[in-house]
């Protein structure tokens, strides 16, 4: 098959994309921003061709750039794992006669209002919300539901551009930093009190071919917000317990009421007072390299289930659910530049055997803001047979181990 890729070799993750794609006999062809020379040698090796274009999202330049390839060569499939290149790719298959997610199931999984009027129709219980674009209707909306409201860009991905209003003095603050005051049209939602995870699958012709829980410790927002917290993300092996059963079926509604087919999805939910409600829809993998948590857990290569599943319609491999697997981002102490590390050795030599993944950059490197999500600098990514073990394994490490900074 002829697989136009977008973006192939960044961010970097993307690369195991591609690899899976040429390991299964795929010939593949990328679509990037990059010139081609800037791309590793071992991305170049796989790839049959390349088009630069000034950007992915720029519809009329990604569409001459595919009528370009298939000037060529029959292009069977564009593909596309970034949140923010879903909706361009949709609507450029339609226009080229390629098969694919459609334009209504990537706008349904891009615009946060329109998404949650279609998961309460199929009745997937998920938070009050509305779309806004000035602040009185935004106070309308929160003398309605209550508070605290959520307000955050009807097309964010994870908690990007996300603020929380606690008062009508805070909710005219956050539409000030928004520009919902300024006539920007936004989504507002009911805050959702609750533990926080998220459910991932790989589906095929609309059915879910395999399948992930994970879960957040702190809640996202917390965790984006708070420096000293080291939070985490941990893919449990219990996905036999009754709770996950619950996720699972409201799962396979929302693949059906979004009208998802072939592709890697991603859904957040909520666990609290109000009991189980799903939150945002991704049509395409997890962020934060969750995919590789899964391979290591599950002991399989999903990436190759992935390709499998876009080239063939099929997967052949299941996870073995063997191990829980999680990651413990570690924050400088301070914005900076590093310094050094302390509880390291420690660390390593308590739980080398169950480490499968890390970063430490070295001393001198610039840190990253806390905002900057899980992998901005430094991480851990542990697997253990018991989910409880691990957990008390990761918090040791959150606890032994200090990114310094001056």
């Amino acid at each position: 098959m002829n697989i136009l890729f977008l973006e192939p070799a960044f961010p970097a993750n993307q690369r195991e994309f591609v690899r899976a794609l040429a390991a299964i006999g795929a010939n593949v062809y990328g679509i990037g921003e990059r010139p081609y020379d800037w791309l590793d040698d071992e991305t170049k090796s796989r790839l049959r061709g390349y088009w630069q274009i000034s950007s992915v999202t720029d519809e009329p330049h990604l569409e001459w750039a595919v009528r370009e390839a298939q000037r060529h060569f029959w292009v069977d499939r564009i593909e596309t794992v970034i949140e923010a290149h879903v909706l361009a790719a949709a609507h450029v298959r339609e226009r080229t006669g390629i098969p694919g997610t459609s334009s209504r199931t990537a706008w349904l999984c891009r615009d946060k209002v329109a998404m949650k009027a279609a998961l309460r129709e199929a009745g997937v219980p998920t938070a009050a919300s509305d779309g806004v674009s000035t602040l009185a209707d935004a106070e309308h909306f929160a003398r309605m539901v209550g508070f605290p409201v959520i307000v955050k860009p009807r097309d964010a991905a994870g908690a990007a551009g996300t603020f929380r209003a606690d008062t009508m003095d805070e909710l005219q603050a956050v539409a000030r930093a928004c520009g919902l005051a300024d006539g920007a049209a936004v989504a507002i939602e009911e805050f959702v009190e609750g533990h926080e995870g998220f459910y991932d699958t790989l589906t095929v012709n609309g059915a879910i071919a395999c399948d992930f829980v994970s879960h957040y410790y702190p809640n996202v927002l917390e965790a984006m917000r708070t420096r000293w917290i080291s939070p985490q993300i941990v893919a449990t092996n219990r996905m036999h317990e009754p709770f996950y059963g619950e996720i699972r079926a409201l799962g396979r509604r929302v693949t059906e009421a979004l009208g998802i087919t072939t592709s890697a999805t991603h859904m957040e939910w909520f666990y609290g007072p109000k009991g189980l409600k799903f939150s945002e829809i991704g049509c395409r993998p997890p962020g934060v390299g969750q995919w590789d948590s899964y391979c290591a857990a599950g002991e399989f290569d999903i990436y190759r289930e992935w390709a499998l599943a876009v080239c063939h319609g099929t997967t052949d491999r299941a996870p073995s659910r063997v191990y829980a697997c999680g990651i413990i981002a570690l924050r400088p102490d301070r914005d900076g530049h590093i310094s050094h590390y302390s509880g390291l050795d420690d660390i390593f030599g308590r739980y080398r055997d169950l480490i499968v993944g890390h970063r430490f950059p070295s001393p001198g490197t610039g840190t990253q803001p806390v905002e900057a999500g899980y992998m901005a600098n430094a991480w851990v990514r542990l697997r253990h047979p018991d989910y409880d073990t691990l957990r008390q394994v990761l918090n040791d490490i959150g606890e032994t181990v200090t990114v310094h900074a001056r």
